[in-house]
C-alpha cells in the first residue's frame, strides 16, 4: 500500500511518497531520489523496497531548495532525449543553481532529518532506519550520516562526500557505498575517501563497477542504465540491510 504523506520544516511544506509492506516488518528505508525529484523510477524503488519487508518514505526535496519538480521532470527527459540532449544541459545548469547555495544544502539537510525523525517515531523504524540515495540522494545519505547517531545504516549510490575529518569521525553507522568506474567525477576522489573514512574510524565498505557510469541503477534512463551493476548493487543493498537494520 502506498500514500502521499506531508512534511514541514522551517515553515516550508514537502510531500513524501510512503510505501508499506505486507506482513512482518524488517525495519524502514529512507529513499533519497535523483537531483530529478520524486520521479516515478524513485516511487518504484521505494515499492521494491516495501516488497522485501521494509516500510519505504520517499521525500521530494526539490521544492526545500526553490526548484521547480515540474521542469527538472521535463529537462530530465529532455536530458535522455538523443536530439534535446545537448540542448537540455545549460538548462539543467541553470535550473539546479540554487542547490549549491549552503542555505539551500541546509534546508534540504533539515528536510530528510525530518523524515528521519518521522520514521524512527514509528515502530517499523524505531532503532531500524536506514537511508539508500541515488546521484543527489547519494550526497545526502552520506550527509544523514554525518548529522544522525542514530542512523542504523547508509547505502549512497554515486555521492559526493566533502566532510572534514571531525566530520567523518561523528559517523556511527556502516556505510555501503556504490560506484560505476567510469564516473571519474567521483572515482578519481575515491581512494583519498578511502583513507579519510580509515582514518575516521567509519565502517565503510564499496564497490565500484566496470563497464558502469554514473546513474547505473536508473532503469529509467536507457543511457546510462546497466542491468548487471544494477542487480548486484540491489542484492548487496538488501544483504546490508538484513545485516544492519533488523
Amino acid at each position: 500500500m502506498s500514500a502521499i504523506i506531508d512534511f514541514t520544516t522551517a515553515g516550508q511544506n514537502f510531500q513524501a511518497y510512503r510505501a508499506e509492506p505486507t506482513g512482518v516488518v524488517r525495519g524502514a528505508v529512507l529513499v533519497i531520489h535523483e537531483i530529478w525529484g520524486l520521479t516515478g523510477h524513485i516511487k518504484d524503488v521505494a515499492d521494491r523496497f516495501a516488497a522485501a519487508g521494509y516500510l519505504a518514505v520517499a521525500p521530494d526535496l526539490m521544492g526545500l531548495a526553490g526548484l521547480d519538480a515540474t521542469l527538472l521532470a521535463e529537462l530530465g527527459a529532455d536530458r535522455n532525449d538523443p536530439v534535446k540532449g545537448a540542448a537540455a544541459q545549460p538548462r539543467i545548469r541553470e535550473a539546479t543553481a540554487p542547490l549549491r547555495s549552503p542555505e539551500s544544502a541546509a534546508r534540504i539537510r533539515d528536510g530528510v532529518k525530518e523524515v528521519f525523525n518521522h520514521l524512527e517515531a514509528t515502530a517499523e523504524g524505531a532503532g531500524r532506519t536506514a537511508v539508500v540515495g541515488y546521484c543527489f540522494g547519494g550526497t545526502y545519505s552520506f550527509a544523514l550520516a554525518v548529522d544522525e547517531p542514530r542512523l542504523a545504516g547508509a547505502v549512497p549510490f554515486y555521492g559526493h562526500a566533502n566532510f572534514t575529518a571531525k566530520e567523518l569521525a561523528g559517523i556511527n553507522c556502516p556505510i555501503l557505498a556504490f560506484y560505476g568506474e567510469d564516473d571519474t567525477a567521483l572515482t578519481d576522489g575515491l581512494p583519498a575517501l578511502i583513507v579519510s573514512m580509515q582514518a575516521a574510524g567509519v565502517d565503510f565498505k564499496y564497490t565500484v563497477f566496470s563497464g558502469a557510469g554514473h546513474a547505473f541503477f536508473n532503469d529509467g534512463n536507457t543511457q546510462t542504465y546497466r542491468a548487471e551493476p544494477a542487480r548486484i548493487a540491489w542484492t548487496e543493498t538488501l544483504e546490508f540491510l538484513e545485516k544492519h537494520v533488523q
